[in-house]
């Protein structure tokens, strides 16, 4: 789950991490009236889940109370790599001297958690790291020790050679690393972290991903999920014990396991076809969560075809067989499905789909299927 920076800025405040006031308003009159909270200069940001909102005119600087109503107006609803802004963050302006980055990423490569400095901050680091890699300083930590004094502040005296700035940037970087921890996060970014005129050291803008599989052990977080740019459906299909992800093209997907279902979009797109969706079924499936998968697959008005690809392991063939039968009959399904099913109780399951008469097109193979349900869904 990625908390946008209004969001993202609460929780750093409640650890301790020094951001500047904001507030956040969701509409030009709550902007009005916030604004007598604030001196001026202040900034009014767009909150959407992009980056490049500087670029596209979605951060200005307000000098007065006029100037910020009038960039207010313009921010609210303006789009940004195809987002509707829906809400601004107005926050007072920071006296910038320097901007700096830093970050703690889960490295599943080896299989640590790192955290990078650089001095080119304000910018995004995956540029930094295209051109010029040697301004990333990278440090990965012990997994049982964590991050230790010492490294906080050999990370901090490389971002600044002033030792009352160091000392605050290291406490900064400790309290950061508590927050990634505690909430379970997959990534914790400060860019930029801004050294101000007075050497005050604060946090300007900042990115949080939660791992989505902690959630629920952490409610409070939970409750921060902004609903204006989340897929519905992805989170229905979510609290039905499904995996699912929406996408462009016009072959519904339905598999079990992740590395499958990948699998099985590349080999559909080796075959010029156009997968509609991702959605893993999980481990098991009982006939509901067929069910519920088809559902949420036939809502999706730009399938032409299905294709169920199942490798029975834990997950048991008929239980599959089971749900599609249900789903035929409760669903009203008229599109051609391609059905594969292989492994635990296979044979029953194909007793199952025979005896249900059901117009379905069985193949033996990953590849056949992907080829045939291409075909299918090209006419």
């Amino acid at each position: 789950m990625k908390l946008l920076e209004y969001a993202s800025k609460e929780v750093l405040s409640k650890y301790g991490v020094p951001v500047k006031k904001n507030k956040l308003c969701k509409s030009l009159d709550e902007v009005k009236a916030v604004l007598d909270e604030f001196g001026f200069p202040v900034v009014i940001k767009a909150q959407v889940p992009v980056g490049g909102r500087g670029k596209a005119g979605g951060i200005k600087v307000a000098n007065n109370k006029e100037e910020a109503i009038h960039i207010a107006s313009q921010i609210l609803n303006m789009e940004i790599k195809g987002l509707l802004v829906k809400k601004v963050l107005v926050e007072e302006a920071a006296r910038i001297k320097e901007e700096l980055y830093l970050g703690i990423v889960l490295d599943r490569g080896s299989k640590r958690n790192v955290v990078m400095v650089s001095k080119e901050g304000g910018v995004e680091i995956e540029e930094v790291a295209r051109t010029n890699p040697e301004a990333i300083v990278k440090l990965p930590l012990h997994p049982y020790l964590g991050l230790q004094d010492y490294e906080a502040k050999y990370l901090a005296f490389k971002l600044s050679d002033n030792p009352d700035v160091a000392k605050r940037i290291q406490s900064f970087i400790k309290s950061l690393y508590r927050l990634y921890v505690e909430t379970d996060a997959q990534l914790a970014e400060i860019n930029p972290l801004v050294i101000e005129e007075d050497g005050n050291v604060i946090a300007l803008d900042a990115k949080i991903i939660i791992d989505d599989n902690a959630l629920y052990r952490h409610p409070e977080l939970e409750a921060l999920r902004d609903m204006d740019y989340e897929n519905p459906e992805e989170l229905e299909a979510k609290a039905k014990g499904l995996s699912f992800v929406k996408l462009d093209g016009n072959i519904g997907c339905c598999v079990n396991g992740a590395g499958l279902a990948m699998a099985t979009m590349d080999v559909i797109k080796l075959y010029g076809g156009e997968p509609a969706n991702f959605l893993d079924v999980g481990g098991s499936s009982s006939p509901e969560k067929i069910k519920n998968a088809m559902e949420l697959i036939l809502r999706d008005k730009r399938v032409k075809a299905i294709f169920i690809n199942i490798f029975g392991g834990i997950t048991r063939c008929d239980d599959v067989a089971t749900g599609l039968v249900q789903a035929y009959k409760e669903l009203n399904i008229t599109l051609p499905i391609v059905i594969r099913l292989t492994g635990t109780n296979e044979d029953k399951a194909k007793e199952i789909l025979n005896k249900s008469g059901l117009p379905l097109y069985g193949v033996s193979g990953m590849a056949e299927g992907a080829k045939l349900v291409s075909e299918l869904a090209s006419k």
